[in-house]
Order: C-alpha cells, then structure tokens, then sequence
C-alpha cells in the first residue's frame, strides 16, 4: 500500500511517503521538512499568529503537489503539542483540508507516544530493550517505554521552541536564564518520573531534529547526513558537552555551522540543554539500579510510525 503522511508539529511540517508491504517493510518514496513555526507565540498567546499559519499552508501546498505525483491510496494529517492549545484551530483545520482535502487528526499525547515509539523501534531487536524513546519536539516532549509495545509514556510540555519563548528568547543566554530552563526542565522531568520509570530502559532511542542536529555536530559532519546519524551511539559527555558549545555560540555563529537547519538557528541551544538534561538523568537513574544505557539516535520516528500505522489500519 502507497501511503503519505504528514506530521504537523511546532516547529515543522513534515511529509512521508512510501510503500509498504504485507510484512509492515517499509520503502521511502520521498521524505521532505519545511521548518514553518507553526508554534510561534502560542505559549503565550493561546492562538495561532497569522504568518505562522500562512508559512504552515504554503508549505501543505508545496506537500500537496509532491503527493500528487506519487498518487498515494492513503493520507494522514497528524498535528501535535501546539495544535492542542490553541484557541484558533479550526481555521487551521480548514485551512489544511482546503489544500489536501483532508482534516488535520490533532492527536492526544498517547497517540503520539504510541506512533513515536512505533517508528523509533523498527529494526531493533527486543533484547536490547526495554526502550525509552524520547521525541524531542519544539512545543513538547514525549517519554515513551516498552518493549515490543508501549507500557508507559508521558508528555512533557516542555520543546525547543517554547523553553526558548518562555526563557532564552536572546542571543546569548545569561546563567539566569539558562538556570531558569534548567529548573523548568527538572521540574518536568520529576513529574514525568511518577508516570514513567527512568530506571527502567536499557536502550534510550532520540528522534527529531533537535537531536538529530546536536548528533551532526558530535559527529563534526560538514553537512546534514542523514544516513550518518541514523543509529549513532552516544555519550552523556558527549551531548552535554554540544549542548554547551551550543549555549555559547551567537546567532551567526549557529548559522554558519554547516550541517544546522536555518529554521532551528534561534532554538536549538534550549533544546540541546534540554536533551542533555533528558539523558543525564535517565542515565544516572539506570546506573542506579546497577545497570548500562545505551543512547541511541534514529532518524525514524512519528512520521514514520504513522505510515506504518496507517498501513496496518487499512491492511
């Protein structure tokens, strides 16, 4: 089955499309990302801006003609974190279904969970497991664990984007300002250790820019691979220390690093801070038990899980 799908999430809009077989195997056709901001200002104004939504539907028009040459028998439109808060969604709702005819599916934090987790595990083998995937987004951030299914999961409404609102929205942030995100993030994480036990997995799985981004530069890439950062095993150190870097650097100073994407310029030093929060206190957690973490990154995710996903359903 032809099958395209669309994630729609704060800071991009995203589209997949593929075959897949009878077995669940799935062949890329095509795999495009516009960085649109979808969630500019929504934190604190409850609503989406009008330029973000006319970035969002340029894009969902470039999309449309792209599907249309691949003739796909199925569609689905997934959005996230900052359509779940807003008070104007039905104008993006219509604004998306006048493009591509079909309505946006704005889906619950455990059907995101549910379909990060899908796309970030295909392939690996369930004796590496359990696994925590973390789906580092701009407007929110998902904790998923399991196995070969979820077991439990919790949002987190803490992203690259809104951490960068809320607390470093300069070009270089002050130690007040970085703590203050470092405060926001712990008492999230501490919330999220009552629904999700941090102990619990042995391989930690990142997906999304953000992580993807901070991987090309612990990688020293001279250009975004995708090819190269898919299944890199890192280090705490390691992403702590490009988090730092990262923090450091001046606007330009981001720009000009080869592999950085222009539309995550001005957020990716909050969310690599927030990655390496993530992973060093899921890492001190399972050394506490006495045992090892491996962190992974794959370049498979929700976009690709709800491919799979709506293959499965129409099988």
């Amino acid at each position: 089955m032809r099958v395209a799908a669309f994630d729609c999430g704060t800071n991009s809009l995203r589209l997949l499309i593929a075959d897949v077989d009878a077995q669940g195997q799935m062949t890329e056709l095509r795999r495009e990302t516009r960085i649109v901001r979808l969630g500019q200002g929504v934190d604190a104004t409850g609503e989406f801006a009008p330029e973000a939504l006319e970035r969002t539907f340029t894009a969902a028009r470039e999309f449309a003609e792209v599907a249309t040459e691949f003739s796909p028998e199925k569609l689905r439109f997934v959005a996230t974190s900052a359509s779940r808060d807003v008070k104007n969604r039905d104008e993006f709702s219509a604004g998306i279904f006048g493009i591509l005819g079909v309505v946006p599916d704005v889906i619950t934090g455990d059907e995101e969970a549910h379909l990060s987790f899908l796309g970030a595990t295909v392939g690996h083998d369930a004796k590496s497991g359990p696994f925590l995937v973390m789906d580092l987004g701009g407007g929110s951030t998902e904790l998923v664990l399991g196995t070969e299914s979820v077991t439990s999961a919790v949002s987190m409404d803490i992203g690259s984007v809104r951490l960068t609102e809320r607390h470093m929205s300069v070009d270089i942030p002050d130690q007040a300002q970085i703590q203050a995100a470092i405060d926001d993030i712990d008492a999230n994480l501490d919330k999220a250790a009552e629904i999700v036990d941090l102990a619990a997995p042995r391989t930690m799985i990142g997906v999304a820019g953000t992580v993807t981004t901070l991987t090309a530069g612990i990688l020293d890439l001279d250009s975004y691979q995708r090819e190269r950062i898919h299944g890199t095993h890192l280090r705490v150190a390691d992403i702590d220390g490009e988090a730092n870097e990262l923090l450091g650097m001046g606007r330009e100073a981001r720009a000009a690093l080869p592999y950085m994407h222009p539309g995550r310029v001005d957020v990716i030093a909050a969310g690599g801070l927030l990655f390496a929060r993530i992973a060093a206190r899921i890492d001190t957690a399972v050394k506490g038990v006495g045992a090892e973490l491996d962190i992974m990154v794959s370049e498979t995710d929700i976009l690709d899980g709800t491919a799979l996903d709506l293959a499965r359903r129409q099988s």
